[in-house]
Parts: structure tokens; C-alpha cells; sequence
């Protein structure tokens, strides 16, 4: 079992200094309230999408975002998927994830593979060249993907012949393709027979609505938890891992599959 808070917010683009101060002051509420055993937070959360504004409000080497939330996590022996920051390492920015466990120890950090040419994210950031891999949180193995790697399924699906039980998908997604948002989630649930937990913004930056309706949803592809499409709100539920290899079991996709047949894609 474990039990997840998402922190679906309206992020305020280039402040990074409010933005910390709205995550800490929800991360407390939730452990005082909730007593979550990990927290889930949405993409780009310190700067928003002010991407013309970076070089004054992205990280540098992923600080201090870094150290803010290792030591939340730390102090509240609490796992912490810490969305994505804007982030600056030599001379190009990047859309970087870290994972934190219980100890505040830095267990995973992944550059946004697939930039959005709708936003323009191409004409500011630098994509990722590493492969996404698995990483490990209370023992269960685990991925994750930023926002427009959803549209992408062999992202998915690598993490799951990896043997992933959970995706994150951390996201500032559009509302004007919302019904995207929520078809491709179900969609990488039921195809990779996992969990998929999701976090998503709020709110408006210039002409952007974005979509909400973080989820959470169980390897059938049901939706167990899902947040309002307009308002911030925290979505809560605890996930029961054993519900994987058992829908692995009833339907064995991954001992039915045949890659010698399939193009290498």
C-alpha cells in the first residue's frame, strides 16, 4: 500500500520564491492532516511557464530546489515526487525532475525528453539526452514522465518491461487538449498494466488554460481519483500495489508479446 497527496495548484509564473512557500505550506498541511507516504507535485513548479524569463528565475544545477525539498522530505520521512523545475546547467536550461526518498536522499533526476513545439518550449529549453529510467521508492519500483512524453507510448513501456508498478506523469497541461490528458493517461495504464498517478496545474499563464484533472488511476484503466478541471485541489488515495501482478496475471501482455516481429521503433 501506499498512500498519495497531489498537489494540483495554480503555479505563479516566474516567482519562484512564492511557489516554495505555497509548497511548503501545503507539504505541512498534508502531513499534519493526511500523513500522505508520498507527495506528488506538477511541472515546472518554481517558475512556471515564464520560459522568456528563466535566466533570471530557473535553478542553477538544480538548486535550491534541491536542498528545499530534501529537507522536507527528510524532516517528514516523507517520499516527495518533486514535479519538474525549471533548471540551468552550463549554459542551457533544462526541464529537470528529482525524486526524493524518506531519508531526503536524491534517488532519481530525469530532463524532459520531448519538448512541446505548442509552447515553444523547444525555443528556450534543451531536451533531455539520457533514457528514463526506473527508480525505487519504499521498495516499489517506479517511473517517470513530464507532461508531452505522455503522447509518447515507447516512454511508457520501457519503464514498464523495466518493471515499473508506478508512472508519474508530472505535466502543466493544456486545457484547450484536455481530452487527450485523460485518454492517453488510461490509455499507458491499461497498455503497461501499472498504476499511473499524475499531477497537473491550474489557472492561466498569458493565453494557456491549463487542464487539471490530476488522476490517479489503477491498472484496468478505472480512474480512482481524479481533481477538479478548474480548481487546485489536493487529490488523495492510497494505491494497492498488489492489484499489478495480479492484472499482469489475468491478462499476460508482457509474456504474449513477440519483439522479434516488431519494428525496431
Amino acid at each position: 500500500m501506499m498512500k498519495y497527496a497531489i498537489y494540483q495548484a495554480e503555479i505563479v509564473p516566474g516567482n519562484p520564491e512564492i511557489n516554495r512557500r505555497n509548497v511548503h505550506n501545503w507539504l505541512l498541511e498534508q502531513v499534519q492532516q493526511d500523513k500522505p507516504d508520498t507527495i506528488v507535485l506538477p511541472e515546472m513548479w518554481n517558475t512556471g511557464y515564464a520560459l522568456t524569463e528563466l535566466e533570471r528565475t530557473s535553478d542553477r544545477d538544480a538548486e535550491p530546489s534541491a536542498s528545499f525539498l530534501s529537507d522536507l522530505a527528510r524532516t517528514h520521512q516523507i517520499n516527495i515526487i518533486g514535479g519538474s523545475i525549471g533548471n540551468k546547467k552550463a549554459d542551457q536550461f533544462y526541464n529537470t525532475s528529482l525524486v526524493f526518498n524518506r531519508n531526503g536522499e536524491l534517488v532519481y533526476q530525469y530532463d524532459k525528453i520531448h519538448l512541446v513545439p505548442m509552447l515553444d518550449e523547444h525555443l528556450y529549453l534543451t531536451g533531455g539526452q539520457e533514457k528514463a529510467q526506473i527508480f525505487e521508492l519504499d521498495h516499489i519500483k517506479m517511473g517517470l514522465i513530464i507532461c508531452y512524453d505522455l503522447r509518447f507510448p515507447e516512454l511508457a513501456r520501457q519503464l514498464a518491461l523495466q518493471g515499473a508498478q508506478v508512472l508519474h506523469i508530472v505535466a502543466q497541461w493544456p486545457a484547450v487538449r484536455k481530452d487527450h490528458w485523460k485518454y492517453l493517461q488510461i490509455a499507458r495504464a491499461i497498455e503497461n498494466q501499472l498504476f499511473v498517478v499524475s499531477c497537473n496545474t491550474v489557472g492561466e499563464d498569458k493565453d494557456t488554460k491549463f487542464a487539471g484533472a490530476s488522476m490517479i488511476i489503477d491498472p484496468w484503466g478505472t480512474i480512482i481519483a481524479t481533481g477538479d478541471q478548474n480548481m487546485g485541489a489536493t487529490i488523495t488515495s492510497t494505491i494497492d500495489l498488489e492489484a499489478v501482478p495480479k492484472v499482469r496475471e489475468d491478462v499476460p501482455v508482457f509474456s504474449s508479446r513477440v519483439p522479434a516481429l516488431y519494428d525496431n521503433i
